[in-house]
């Protein structure tokens, strides 16, 4: 019965947010109601797991995100993100264009939003295509591929971030293993399958926006906005890499996980941003803390819907829908990473948004680690990746990617839907195998 009620939430879910275009964070908080009170918990038992669920999601995830935007934001108003990309497509040439692509969406991708970094690129891949005479998708499918792999793979962006949250992973390992498995997966999803849309030639979108385009004097170094960039993706890896091989007590180990907490590791890439990227480049103090002010609109409603699949998680956690997954899967031969794969691919394939797929596939797989001993941080990719499978029209990405390449419906399902897809499927298996040796 319990999971006959959490399959009449996901399908009121899935009613409220298609078929009445209802906000995902108002229409996850009515679910949650609604099947606290199916399981038969007491309605201000329901409300007080609802207030727990949304705290203790939010509780730090909120710090690594407001940080994070804060420096993507810094990264692209100073020009930083120009500079990455102009100079690696310098240094690559014509011919390995491609790869130049994907690194700077890679290291873009850590710092900014998906859709941020997206448009932030699409000048630079516009100009490229014109100047070098290629097609236009052979240029854009690996930035993009890029970006999408570092969104639904890698802390701290949202989805994983959350999920890492839920699932209590590891963020140091989540991160790690996220990159192990994203560097194949990008070369296939992006490079490889690009050369198989040659046939699909565009001409650049004329007039569709009017990007700021930075002069050499206004960009900082090449070197400064890459280490900048990268200050939370090295701290964090080494926490996870001292937590490995450092026994307890060891007195590097205190200070690494200091530096290495995804919130300090964000905290001291804002600081070292807000001089780099600002007051050593001539802005004045109140000019930056402008920008720091504007990120956050960024994420105002993303952190509510995050929010409001923790309040989901919570209400079937306190309602004991966990205990009776937990039981169902005993003596079980059926790989939890699989499964939470699936919940999280059928979701995306309804709901169209990646995180709240995500966040609610979250939410229903969270027992699995507990009742299997699966590993939480490949349960975070696993998750990612379904989350990311198949984007189609009910997802704002799908008519981003058709309308800024000016493509029809069916050319964007051959490239970005396919794109989407083998990036999901590439997770899946890597996590599959990846899981025989951790």
């Amino acid at each position: 019965m319990p999971l006959v009620i959490v399959a009449v939430g996901v399908l009121l879910l899935l009613l409220l947010m298609i078929r009445f275009k209802l906000n995902g964070f108002i229409a996850l908080i009515l679910v949650a109601l609604a099947v606290g009170v199916m399981q038969g918990m007491p309605v201000d038992k329901v409300i007080t797991s609802i207030k727990n669920g949304v705290g203790g999601t939010l509780g730090s995830l909120a710090l690594i995100m407001g940080f994070g935007a804060m420096l993507g934001k810094l990264l692209a108003d100073c020009g930083g993100a120009q500079r990455i990309a102009t100079t690696l497509i310098a240094k690559f040439g014509k011919q390995y264009i491609q790869w130049a692509l994907v690194i700077t969406g890679f290291i873009v991708g850590f710092a900014l939003f998906y859709e941020v970094g997206f448009v932030l690129m699409l000048p630079l891949v516009f100009s490229i295509a014109a100047s070098a005479r290629l097609p236009l998708l052979y240029v854009g499918v690996p930035m993009a591929a890029a970006l999408s792999v570092t969104h639904g793979f890698l802390p701290p962006h949202p989805g994983p971030t959350a999920i890492a949250t839920i699932f209590h992973a590891d963020m140091g390992k989540t991160l790690l293993f996220g990159a192990i498995l994203g560097i194949p997966t990008v070369i296939l999803a992006g490079p490889v399958y690009a050369r198989f849309l040659k046939g699909i030639d565009k001409p650049v979108p004329e007039g569709l926006f009017n990007p700021k385009t930075f002069t050499e004097e206004e960009m900082p170094g090449f070197g400064v906005s890459v280490a900048t960039s990268l200050v939370p993706v090295i701290l964090m890896a080494f926490r996870a890499i001292a937590e490995m091989i450092l026994p307890k007590g060891h007195p590097i180990l205190s200070y690494a996980e200091f530096f290495g907490d995804p919130v300090m590791a964000t905290l001291i890439a804002v600081l070292i941003a807000i001089f780099t990227f600002g007051l050593n480049r001539g802005r004045k103090m109140d000019e930056v803390m402008a920008t720091i002010t504007e990120s956050i609109k960024i994420i105002a409603m993303m952190l509510l819907i995050i929010g409001g699949g923790g309040a989901f998680k919570q209400v079937l956690v306190d309602s004991g829908v966990d205990k009776f997954i937990a039981q169902i899967m005993q003596g079980s031969t059926l790989s939890p990473i699989l499964l939470a794969w699936t919940i999280a691919a059928v979701l995306r394939i309804a709901l169209g948004s990646a995180t709240v797929a995500a966040i609610t596939a979250g939410g229903i797989a969270a027992p699995l680690i507990a009742s299997t001993g699966a590993s939480p941080e490949l349960m975070v990719i696993a998750v990612g990746s379904g989350s990311v499978i198949f984007s189609h029209v009910n997802d704002p990405g799908f008519w981003l990617f058709k309308e800024y390449f000016n493509l029809t419906i069916v050319e964007t399902m051959k490239s970005w839907s396919v794109l989407e897809t083998i990036i999901s499927v590439c997770g899946l298996v890597g996590c599959l195998l990846l899981s025989t040796v951790v």
